[in-house]
């Protein structure tokens, strides 16, 4: 198959795009560089540019042939999203409703959409099912919440068909160890704990230690890189058969704060200091994937349910790339 994967030089885009390529499949990456990295493509044909140009998207979707998307390309950082709204709206709203239209001007009617578990905002029920009520707490949850309800209403005006696929803490990297997870500004625990392992901060914050949680700490639900590359394949493999996919992607085991740190000190050798630090607004205490829905449609399930092994992947990217990527 063709496919144009938008944002396919960021983290999960570019993890995507080598299972895809390892699958067989037409792969284009289009990205315009703001958080994604050259290096992470460097052996995938690559078109430079911006999800808000849709003339540039239109005839690229027409030049490569493609049959189907997979669009990455969304700004992610929650706090960003709170102090200015205005940016995640135009890129993460108005861009992709750009996407689509190019979609339909060039007859593409597949796209899978990555979505988000901070849709749920806080969840009243743990595990989370996809019929939890969906109330985001910010304007990042919000963006992706308002695509889905997008596509809902392109799919049924357009024909569009789609998966929306929500999912949790995207960790990890693939275990060739050539790319991984490389972030300016990093936001995210693991890395940032195996950046106060090599040496590149001098300690880990804990943000509040007094959550209704068995030690006090926060509880995610950690999804290996890799499973999440090889759950959007089959959900767009799926979209032949059923023409809407709403999933959640998870491991269904939740991990603490204070887990995660645990194990990082035992996967790297290193005692990785701490300090306790006020709760952030808006963590809620516990956000655990229900992935049996993916597993009943899809035939998927996470096969990296032990966090040592996902942090030990990360760890392989991470000690031998302590820089991250060569700079472009």
């Amino acid at each position: 198959m063709k496919i144009l994967v938008i944002g396919g030089a960021g983290y999960v885009g570019s993890h995507a795009v080598r299972h895809l390529v390892g699958a067989g499949h037409d792969v284009l990456v289009y990205d315009n560089f703001c958080y994604g990295h050259r290096a992470a493509v460097r052996d995938v044909p690559v078109v430079e540019g911006d999800i808000l140009d849709q003339p540039l998207l239109e005839r690229t979707l027409r030049d490569h042939g493609s049959e189907a998307v997979m669009h990455f390309a969304a700004f992610t950082y929650v706090g960003e999203s709170v102090s200015d709204p205005a940016r995640y709206y135009r890129n993460n709203i108005v861009g992709t409703l750009s996407i689509l239209d190019a979609m339909r001007a060039t007859g593409v009617d597949r796209i899978v959409f990555s979505s988000t578990c901070a849709t749920y905002g806080e969840p009243g029920v743990v595990p989370i099912t996809e019929s939890e009520p969906q109330t985001p707490i910010n304007p990042y949850g919000f963006t992706k919440l308002a695509i889905e309800r997008a596509l809902d209403d392109y799919a049924h005006a357009y024909g569009i068909r789609f998966a929306a696929l929500r999912y949790f803490n995207a960790s990890g990297a693939d275990e060739a160890g050539d790319i991984g997870e490389d972030h300016d500004p990093e936001t995210h625990l693991v890395p940032i704990a195996l950046q106060v392992a090599l040496g590149q901060r001098d300690h880990l914050s804990i943000f509040g230690n007094d959550y209704p949680t068995p030690d006090g700490t926060c509880i995610r639900d950690y999804i290996h890189v890799t499973d999440l590359a090889e759950a959007h394949l089959a959900a767009l493999l799926h979209l032949e058969r059923e023409p809407v996919l709403k999933l959640n992607l998870g491991t269904g085991v939740g991990v603490s704060v204070k887990e995660i740190v645990e194990a990082c000190r035992r996967v790297t050798g290193h005692e990785l200091p701490v300090v306790e630090a006020a709760r952030r607004a808006g963590d809620p205490p516990e956000l655990v994937a229900d992935p049996s829905a993916a597993e009943r449609i899809l035939g998927w399930r996470a096969r990296y349910l032990d966090i040592e092994a996902t942090i030990a992947s990360a760890w392989h990217w991470h000690s031998g790339h302590p820089d991250g990527f060569a700079k472009d």
